[in-house]
């Protein structure tokens, strides 16, 4: 990759987004075979150790949980609206290797499951989109809980919708050039939606009704005796449950909010 990556930034744009061998990966369809939160070591391509009968991992097997479907779209989106910002991880237009920048909410749509960012449109991320939409994102809390989603980007620049999710906010990070046009309002053509059509989500949050105190209990008592500790819901959304919640009337109401934030980095 070090070699290839000097030589492919001089070719022509067009060339430079033809994907490199070197960084294939699994198609969609062996990715969605993919078990998350998995406790034993039996299929595992990479393993350290051998627990006989005994889960490996008994964190996970103690804190995963698969309630219904409304109760686990409900609490990904309430954890999505509270974070706000996030980590998107796209692949670099000209080298393959992975970058991840912060971003902010800025909309949702399919009943809160696809998520909407601003951007510049003259940033690098658009660049990295066009060459693999293939993005994640990543949600954390000061408190350990966290979010990830998987997802197919796509960059919209209908200014129609532009405006409807537009910010003034968003003055701050694009500068008036003084031109009269590129000005960080509405009609500003930099300003560009990147759309994220969520794939897959798994997400970690608190179980304690008492939060972090709850949780610092159970910890202690873990590290006094050896009892894994408790403390988080770890759940997962495959690709199946996610497009029945964007198409479900019965799950539209949990959608809570549709405005935009404000503070969307277009970097």
């Amino acid at each position: 990759m070090s070699l290839i990556a000097p030589l492919r930034r001089q070719l022509p744009r067009v060339i430079r987004r033809a994907p490199l061998l070197t960084s294939v990966r699994p198609s969609r369809t062996l990715q969605s075979h993919y078990q998350p939160f998995s406790t034993t070591t039996a299929n595992m391509s990479f393993s350290n150790a051998d627990t006989g009968n005994k889960t490996a991992d008994p964190y996970t097997a103690k804190n995963k949980e698969q309630p219904e479907l409304k109760e686990k779209v409900g609490d990904l989106i309430s954890f999505v609206e509270k974070s706000k910002y996030c980590m998107m991880t796209t692949r670099i237009a000209s080298s393959g290797l992975l970058v991840s920048r912060c971003m902010a909410l800025a909309a949702k749509e399919g009943n809160g499951v696809d998520l909407i960012f601003h951007a510049n449109s003259e940033s690098g991320k658009t660049d990295d989109l066009e060459s693999d939409p293939d993005v994640n994102l990543a949600f954390l809390q000061p408190s350990g809980e966290w979010a990830s989603i998987s997802g197919v980007a796509s960059i919209e620049s209908d200014r129609e919708k532009v405006r409807k999710y537009y910010s003034p906010g968003l003055k701050a990070w694009l500068g008036d050039l003084g031109d009269g046009k590129h000005d960080g309002g509405p009609e500003d053509p930099r300003i560009i939606l990147i759309k994220v059509n969520a794939k897959t989500a798994q997400y970690a949050i608190t179980r304690s009704a008492t939060g972090a105190v709850g949780n610092f209990v159970e910890f202690a008592k873990g590290v006094a005796t050896g009892e894994t500790a408790q403390v988080n819901k770890l759940r997962y959304l495959d690709e199946s449950e996610l497009q029945q919640c964007k198409s479900s009337a019965d799950l539209a109401h949990i959608h809570h909010t549709d405005n935009s934030v404000g503070r969307s980095s277009s970097q």
